[in-house]
């Protein structure tokens, strides 16, 4: 994944599929699991950013619309 919003279309993917039965609720687990960890990276990063009170640059977080 290359920036948060593939993250979130990641994220809702998951949630159409086990909806709709295609994915099993151990496989949405697994896959939940990873996008969490890597939201939680992105956070930390910000927090530690904000503590030094610097804004943090995330390449992640900039997304051209």
């Amino acid at each position: 994944m290359k920036n948060i919003n593939e993250v979130l279309e990641a994220a809702c993917k998951v949630f159409t599929d086990l909806r709709e039965g295609t994915l099993s609720g151990k496989e949405a687990k697994e896959m939940n699991n990873a996008l969490g960890k890597v939201i939680a990276v992105v956070n930390t990063k910000i927090k530690y950013g904000t503590k030094g009170n610097q804004v943090a640059k995330i390449a992640f977080m900039e997304v051209e619309e």
